[in-house]
């Protein structure tokens, strides 16, 4: 059984992390940015952020001012247990955010919509946000904090059929050229596209597919694969790069992810992580054992069947075909309880 005080240690922990250590497979695209970025002023942004994140990591304070809305991401294999459910778990994750947001330190950007109350921890009706994902097997708890900026950087459309593939593009670009017109996003970011699923569900999958990919992921659909590869071109095709400026890098890269819809329609929305991609992964093991990674492994085969029943070897093919889900392990702490 994996105990409350080893979840409500781990997530402070990992809160920590999200804020203040870029993740190395977006610290190495922004790398590679800046080494080829021909715009004055973007380059200028570039190297500054990149500075940045060395100082922030050197002196432990978050890289960025504005720390987002801190959000948790679960996933449970099939025969985890928690020490006292989920509603201890939930408490765990919540008291987790309040103590990093006054121990981090986060920015408290919580506040009632009517009212604005604020009581200065990131915590209230609503927030933060827990989501939750199964996998067959296993008896570990993966736990994900995404720092995300909440107010721009987000979009949504209700497309038909008949708009095709030239609509799709349409909104896809007409969102980046928002996103960076009117500073709603802090590019270079990773872009995530959400096709499909109800409104809800498509807001959903396009801010997983920009928060919970690995930079230079794949769809396994191959189809879908070549779509956020052009994508990825065209949207660094529209001349804007860091911040906004003239520049070849807006986007580092674009993540798809669709799921079914109703037969009038083709929902999409697009979503901008900010510049910071402020994310962090641990997996808990009931024997006390924590492993951090960087790879939130959250679209396995199975968050992507199409079946009826779980078909485990049609899984296992698709995931042949895909970037390997196995988890990066950075470090193991072992903690008995």
């Amino acid at each position: 059984m994996i105990t409350t005080k080893l979840i409500e240690q781990t997530a402070l922990s990992l809160m920590d992390k999200a804020a203040i250590e870029i993740p190395g497979d977006y610290h190495n695209a922004l790398k590679k940015a800046s080494r080829t970025e021909d715009g004055e002023l973007a380059t200028f942004v570039l190297k500054a952020m990149l500075d940045n994140y060395e100082v922030a990591k050197e002196d432990r304070c978050a890289m960025c001012g504005d720390t987002g809305v801190p959000r948790w991401f679960v996933k449970m294999g099939n025969e985890a247990s928690v020490e006292g459910g989920m509603v201890a778990l939930e408490a765990a994750l919540r008291r987790a955010t309040a103590n990093a947001t006054h121990n981090v330190p986060l920015r408290p950007n919580r506040v009632h919509p009517l009212w604005r109350t604020d009581h200065n921890n990131n915590v209230g009706i609503g927030a933060p946000e827990i989501e939750y994902g199964f996998e067959p097997d296993g008896d570990w708890v993966d736990l994900i904090t995404v720092h995300k900026g909440g107010l721009f950087g987000t979009d949504y459309r209700m497309l038909f059929p008949s708009d095709g593939m030239q609509g799709i593009k349409r909104f896809y670009l007409d969102s980046l050229m928002a996103f960076g017109k009117r500073g709603l996003s802090c590019q270079p970011a990773i872009i995530g596209i959400g096709l499909g699923g109800s409104k809800d569900i498509c807001m959903g999958l396009g801010k997983r597919a920009s928060t919970l990919r690995m930079v230079g992921s794949s769809n396994p659909d191959p189809r879908i694969a070549e779509l956020e590869e052009e994508f990825k071109e065209l949207g660094n095709s529209i001349g804007m790069g860091a911040m906004g400026f003239v520049g070849k890098h807006m986007v580092i890269d674009c993540n798809i992810e669709v799921g079914y819809c109703h037969t009038g329609g083709m929902p999409m929305s697009v979503h901008a992580f900010c510049l910071s991609s402020r994310r962090a992964v641990a997996r808990l093991f009931p024997d006390g054992r924590v492993e951090y990674r960087t790879n939130p492994d959250w679209f396995t085969p199975y968050q992507r069947r199409e079946t009826v029943e779980w078909e485990p070897e049609l899984g296992k093919d698709q995931n042949n075909d895909a970037i390997s889900h196995a988890p990066v392990s950075t470090q193991t702490v072992e903690t008995r309880q």
